[in-house]
C-alpha cells in the first residue's frame, strides 16, 4: 500500500528541514498511519510518527543524538558537534541532556542551537558546564512546553571500569520519557537493562543503547524490550554491535525493530 505524506504534516520542523534541499520524499512503512520514513532534506534520515496532537518528526543525527519536531516545537537530545553542523539545524525550544560525558554534553552544540527562551533539562553532574539548566533527578517528572518529561535512572549494573567503578554510576544519568500528546517516547541514555527500565509501561517508541563495554549487549536490549514491550524499538548509540542479532532475538515478539544509522 502506498503512503502519501504532505511535507507540512510533520510540523514546522519537517517544513524547515525539507526546504533546505527541496522537499520530503515519502516511502513505504510497515505501520501505515503510525510511522513513516521520509527524507528530511538535510542528509539526515527521518521518521514521522502520527500522534493524537499532530505528527512527530524524529531526525536521526547519529550515535546518541536525536532531534524531534512536534507542532512548532524543536527538541534536541544530546546534541554533539562531531555529528552535524548545528548552525544549519533548527534552533531548540528544548534541549535534553542525559549525562555529562562529552559525546552527550557538548557546550558548543548547546550554545549554537540555543535561543533566549530555550529550556534545557539536564542532570546535576552537567551543571558545572551548563549552570542555568533545569536539573531533573532520577524519578522526577516535569511539564515543559506542553510536554510531560519523566527522568528514568540510567546506569550500569554489570559493565565496569578496571577500578570497579561502573561506566555510568547509578544516580548520575537520566533517560527520558517524553509524552507527545498520547505518544510516549523513551530515550534511554547510556544505561543497561535496569529494573526501572524493565518496569516502564505504555511506551510507544524506545531508543535503547547497544554498545560495549559502556551499555548493553543485544541480549540485554532484547531482555528489556520483552519486559516493557515498546511498539517500536530503535537501537541507538550501537557502535560496532551487530544489530541483526537484536532483530533475530525479537523476531517472535510484537515489537518492530527499526535500524537507523545511529552508530
Amino acid at each position: 500500500m502506498s503512503i502519501v505524506l504532505r511535507c507540512g504534516l510533520a510540523s514546522g520542523l519537517v517544513v524547515a528541514l525539507a526546504a533546505l534541499q527541496g522537499g520530503c520524499v515519502p516511502k513505504k512503512g510497515p505501520q501505515a498511519g503510525f510511522l513513516q520514513q521520509v527524507e528530511s532534506g538535510t542528509g539526515l534520515p527521518q521518521d514521522v510518527i502520527r500522534t493524537s496532537t499532530g505528527d512527530l518528526a524524529i531526525t536521526f543525527v547519529g550515535h546518541g543524538t536525536l532531534m524531534f519536531g512536534w507542532g512548532d516545537k524543536v527538541i534536541h537530545v544530546d546534541p554533539w558537534t562531531q555529528l552535524a553542523d548545528y548552525s544549519l539545524l533548527p534552533k531548540a525550544d528544548l534541549i535534553l541532556i542525559t549525562h555529562e560525558h562529552r559525546d552527550h554534553l557538548d557546550p558548543k552544540a548547546v550554545s549554537t542551537i540555543r535561543k533566549d527562551d530555550t529550556q534545557i533539562i539536564l542532570t546535576q553532574a552537567c551543571v558545572e558546564q551548563i549552570p542555568d539548566g533545569i536539573v531533573m533527578a532520577n524519578g522526577d517528572m516535569r511539564r515543559v512546553l506542553g510536554l510531560t518529561i519523566e527522568a528514568v535512572p540510567a546506569y550500569n549494573i554489570v559493565h565496569k571500569r578496571n577500578t570497579g567503578q561502573p561506566y555510568h554510576p547509578r544516580g548520575s544519568g537520566n533517560g527520558y520519557v517524553i509524552t507527545f500528546g498520547k505518544t510516549r517516547v523513551y530515550v534511554a541514555g547510556d544505561t543497561e537493562n535496569t529494573p526501572e527500565m524493565k518496569g516502564l509501561r505504555d511506551i510507544d517508541i524506545a531508543f535503547l543503547p547497544m554498545n560495549l563495554p559502556y551499555t548493553m549487549t543485544p541480549e540485554m536490549v532484547a531482555d528489556a524490550a520483552k519486559a516493557f514491550k515498546p511498539r517500536v524499538l530503535y537501537p541507538y548509540h550501537y557502535g560496532e554491535a551487530d544489530t541483526s542479532e537484536l532483530v533475530e532475538l525479537l523476531k517472535d515478539y510484537d515489537i518492530e525493530v527499526r535500524i537507523r544509522p545511529m552508530k
